[in-house]
């Protein structure tokens, strides 16, 4: 039986608890993949208030149909045709990406994925006996993109499906609309389930979100993910979504019910709040977006770390490799020194597989804005102290 990793950003969260604990120094946290702003009120209060009212028990395995129907408005208003039987509420987006994979990956299919990507994509893959297949993004001055020729190379006649992320993790790129769209040609051409997570689509700071559901032939191909946690800063709510063709989501309510029989019920009503809550995201974006360019400033100006300015996500993904050549040193080694001796954390690019985030660290930029300058003084002190110390 394949055994999962655990979830390998929390190992740096970890050390860096033993750290303050036993040294007492202050941490800064670059690591956190979740917005740092509370739940909005109007969402709490709808939770609280279903609470009170003893909403409390068993839900539909798909979710309530207020919400479902909701989510179908949303996503009808901004990208393309969703009704109500095209979606799926899950706890979490990571639920439901597992379903779609369940749903479609026996053993020996082959999944092609981007590198760097969430390592949960590969993670389950392997769990089911299938093989991931890893399509490396190239960087350039603009962020990261797709090599279309590579995607030729890599299709078999063992290819099930293709993963997309965007906005991305990690690198924070947002990919241009004309490469969205050569993904999804591609999978229409070769008949290749597309799946899409677009769970960060609110997070753009210029450009132009391409979904993939714009395409008015979107149920013959695509599995969609989303979800509650990063838009509506919802992480500790556990609620995601899939939006497919209505017989893919039928089979996807039956998983549903053997496996967690359905979503939390009073959550459930706090997401329906949601949607009247986008005055308050577009607030948490606008500080992020702040908060990025502080980021991007304070990072140019340190020594042998080259970065792109990000327009999605919140994440940025510096170049380290010519660093890590001059002080002799992997990325993990570099990530688990940093923490230990400045107290910062950043994510080595190497949890991001496949080979790709080798020579890149992930940085998040969902903290205060003094932190980030603090922390990145840090990473200079510590860029300046290990080169001097291998002289």
């Amino acid at each position: 039986m394949y055994e999962l990793a655990g979830e390998s950003t929390l190992v740096y969260q970890e050390i860096a608890r033993k750290v303050s604990k036993e040294r007492g120094i202050k941490t800064i946290n670059f690591g956190i993949g979740q917005p740092d702003v509370v739940t909005f009120k109007r969402i709490r209060d709808s939770a609280i208030q279903a609470l009170e009212q003893g909403f409390t028990g068993y839900t539909p395995a798909l979710g309530l149909d207020e919400l479902r129907e909701k989510i179908a408005q949303y996503l009808t208003v901004n990208y393309g045709d969703v009704k109500k039987d095209n979606v799926i509420v899950t706890p979490g987006a990571k639920t439901a990406l597992f379903l779609g994979f369940l749903l479609f990956i026996n053993p020996g299919d082959e999944v092609i994925m981007q590198d760097p990507s969430f390592y949960s994509y590969a993670e389950v893959v392997r769990l089911l006996g299938g093989k991931p297949v890893f399509l490396k993004l190239n960087m350039n001055q603009n962020g990261f993109s797709h090599d279309f020729e590579a995607i030729e190379r890599l299709i078999s006649p063992k290819t099930k499906m293709l993963v997309i992320n965007n906005p991305h993790n990690p690198t924070g790129s947002l990919f241009d609309p004309h490469e969205i769209e050569r993904l999804m040609e591609i999978s229409k051409e070769k008949k290749i389930i597309l799946m899409s997570d677009e769970i960060y689509d609110n997070f753009v700071y210029e450009g132009k979100m391409k979904s993939v559901l714009e395409d008015p032939s979107w149920t013959d191909y695509v599995l969609y993910i989303n979800g509650f946690s990063k838009t509506f800063s919802m992480t500790g709510w556990r609620l995601g979504y899939v939006v497919a063709r209505e017989d893919v989501i039928k089979k996807m309510g039956v998983l549903a019910g053997n496996i967690y029989t359905c979503p939390t019920s009073f959550a459930q009503k706090g997401a329906i709040s949601s949607f009247d809550s986008f005055d308050n995201v577009k607030e948490m974006i606008n500080l992020f977006k702040k908060r990025r360019d502080v980021m991007f400033n304070e990072l140019q100006k340190v020594k042998k770390i080259r970065v792109i300015k990000p327009n999605g996500a919140f994440y940025m993904f510096p170049y380290i490799g010519e660093l890590l050549r001059d002080l002799k040193m992997e990325v993990k080694d570099f990530s688990v020194e940093l923490i230990k001796s400045k107290g910062v954390i950043t994510i080595p690019g190497e949890v991001f597989p496949k080979d790709v985030g080798k020579d890149f660290v992930r940085l998040s930029f969902a903290v205060k804005e003094e932190d980030i300058k603090e922390g990145i003084t840090k990473i200079a002190e510590f860029v300046d102290e290990k080169s001097q110390s291998d002289r």
